[in-house]
């Protein structure tokens, strides 16, 4: 079953594009597999007025033949239509059509000179019209080249930019089965993330194991070349790529590390993680109580689940895979996926933090450290309350030593609130099981102290 979920903001604008008297220019963009399709296609259900015409890897004269074919089935007159993109989107947009040109960046690949094509259009002939058209791609550098970037020909003609990111953790439990506890909500979360097409190709009633085996670590699995797929959809060479990303999974975060794990010279790793940034596959953060521009203690992280888990456990190891089999998953994944996991129970409960402390109003949220000392949550409120919070995603019970060395560390954050008073700080422990005898009776003993289980954290994540 094909699931469609949480994209309401999204069909709220497109629907008010197609419905404005004014001609309409709308730009979707977005990483593979996030279902900017199906957004789309959902978008335009019972409507009659609409050309959606989803592009291949072809040349241009075939594009517009099929073009042409393709919206002859709702507007016939335009096959009598001069074959060429001006004369076919500029009759179409006399008719108050919505057209929808899927997989841009193939056509600009067969016609680089179609984005200006269609600012000529857009300056001179769609704005007397009520058409929509709307622009969708998957290679957000093309995407940017073509339409956002201040030298792009398209730059500040779109009325409606979407640009979609994966599901939040609320949004995937329609993907889920409804017998699915807590943990196992985490677990799926931490592997698969909040992409649809992951969630919705993999047979999650079953046991995970029996998931990753056959789906991702074995060579004839759905998502087994899903990374390496994207990623040579979007570079032109990515083997340096991969060894960053490979890199930074296996923990090699800051630009230091990746250049000395790669053997490139420190001074052009930004070159790389910047592309990659742009490509949102990696993300830079920066200790909560630092500016991103100006701080030096940057880190790096892989944002999909899936990318992270691949680089750190399926790429490099085929072989190794397909030699044990169906042991595979129980020899090598199944301990190390608690600590695997534990980075995204970490971003949940961050997330979380907001409905677990509704008397507080968040003005940041995030993580920090200095040099080996962390802080896994941290939120600063606007009455100068600073909540801090250690997680732990392990078997065995939180103790009192993390909560003493969450103490510690939180007198060593520096944080002056807006209103100039003194901080109050308040104490959060994220356990997956449970907490000692010592930690519930100082829980009994204080009022600035609270521990979360992960049903607590899943519900208000």
């Amino acid at each position: 079953m094909e699931h469609f979920v949480n994209r309401e903001d999204e069909l709220s604008r497109l629907r008010g594009c197609y419905e404005s008297d004014d001609a309409e220019m709308v730009v979707i963009f977005g990483r593979r597999r996030l279902g900017k399709t199906q957004l789309v296609q959902h978008s335009l259900n019972d409507r009659d007025d609409a050309v959606v015409y989803q592009a291949t890897e072809t040349t241009s004269q075939l594009q517009l033949d099929e073009f042409v074919d393709v919206a002859a089935e709702t507007f016939p007159g335009i096959t009598e239509i001069k074959q060429n993109w001006e004369a076919l989107l500029g009759y179409l947009s006399d008719q108050d059509a919505i057209i929808v040109l899927d997989e841009f960046p193939y056509l600009i690949d067969a016609d680089n000179s179609l984005p200006s094509v269609i600012q000529r259009l857009w300056d001179h002939r769609l704005q007397d019209t009520a058409g929509t058209l709307v622009l969708v791609g998957s290679s957000i550098s093309m995407m940017e080249e073509a339409t956002l970037l201040g030298n792009s020909p398209l730059y500040g003609r779109f009325t409606e930019k979407l640009d979609l990111r994966p599901l939040d953790f609320a949004a995937t439990r329609a993907f889920v089965p409804d017998d699915y506890t807590s943990q196992e909500r985490v677990f799926a979360w931490g592997i698969f993330g909040g992409v649809p097409y992951y969630l919705d190709g993999v047979d999650l009633n079953r046991d995970l194991g029996t998931v990753l085996t056959e789906d991702v670590l074995s060579q004839k699995g759905y998502l087994h070349n899903e990374p390496e797929y994207v990623l040579r959809t979007e570079l032109t060479d990515p083997n340096r790529y991969f060894a960053i990303l490979t890199a930074i999974a296996a923990g090699k975060t800051t630009s230091n590390e990746i250049a000395q794990a790669v053997g490139i010279d420190g001074k052009q790793i930004s070159t790389y993680t910047q592309k990659l940034e742009r490509l949102r596959l990696i993300e830079r953060e920066v200790p909560i109580t630092e500016q991103k521009a100006k701080s030096r203690r940057g880190r790096y992280r892989l944002l999909d689940p899936l990318f992270r888990f691949w680089f750190r456990f399926v790429y490099g190891n085929e072989d190794r895979y397909e030699r044990l089999g169906k042991d595979a998953y129980e020899a090598v994944i199944e301990p190390e996926l608690p600590d695997f996991v534990s980075q995204d129970f970490e971003a949940l409960c961050r997330s979380a933090l907001p409905g677990l402390y509704p008397e507080q109003t968040f003005l940041d949220i995030g993580r920090w450290w200095y040099q080996e000392h962390e802080v896994d949550v941290v939120g600063f409120s606007t009455d100068g309350t600073m909540v801090v919070g250690e997680c732990k995603f392990t078997n065995a019970p939180l103790d009192y030593g993390a909560l003493a060395s969450l103490e510690e560390h939180a007198g060593e954050i520096r944080w002056t609130p807006d209103s100039g008073g003194n901080v109050d700080t308040k104490y959060a422990l994220f356990t997956r099981s449970g907490v000692t005898q010592s930690v519930q009776e100082a829980v009994s003993d204080r009022n600035d102290l609270q521990v979360f289980d992960i049903g607590d954290v899943t519900a208000h994540a």
